[in-house]
């Protein structure tokens, strides 16, 4: 009987922390415009999502603070900035829908997750509201009543009535 390989998972990095912190109402697939050193490090998953933001400028979607640590194998003659400014591609119809949502109704944009798909790299990016603390710390305990233990901050001092 023949083993069974492990199923490859296109994702490259999460964004955790986002679902933490927003209520996520709506997501967009956006492309993203990579140098060939930053693909190389993504094929490696060697990228950092969790202070990274995305911004609308004269009509372009750009993402900023996502770090993608250059390898050490990158050639030299070229200079990796890990933390700059990359150019995310959208329909104009998603652009100015973005932009009607960020700055009428308050939402913010924030980048979910980065994955493959055809050979392409992927930004999943969602309009989202930020949560109030006790949102978060009701999410906090129905995980725990439900027992999905997880890594809980200063659990003890939240004060919960049923």
């Amino acid at each position: 009987m023949a083993k069974k390989k492990p199923a490859k998972t296109n994702q490259i990095a999460k964004n955790k922390k986002a679902r933490f912190e927003y209520h996520i109402e709506d997501t967009f697939e956006a492309g993203v415009v990579l140098l060939g050193w930053e693909v190389k490090s993504l094929r490696q998953s060697r990228v950092q999502m969790t202070e990274s933001y995305v911004t609308v400028k004269d009509g372009e979607v750009f993402l900023f603070g996502c770090h993608i640590v250059p390898l050490n194998s990158a050639s030299t003659h070229v200079n990796t900035d890990y933390l700059r400014t990359r150019k995310l591609l959208l329909n104009r119809r998603e652009i100015s829908k973005l932009i009607g949502l960020k700055e009428r109704q308050g939402y913010t944009i924030i980048p979910l997750s980065l994955y493959w798909k055809k050979g392409k790299v992927k930004c999943e990016i969602g309009i989202a509201k930020g949560k109030k603390d006790y949102d978060k710390r009701a999410e906090l305990f129905l995980l725990f009543e439900k027992g999905e233990y997880i890594f809980l901050i200063d659990f003890t001092r939240c004060a919960f009535r049923k």
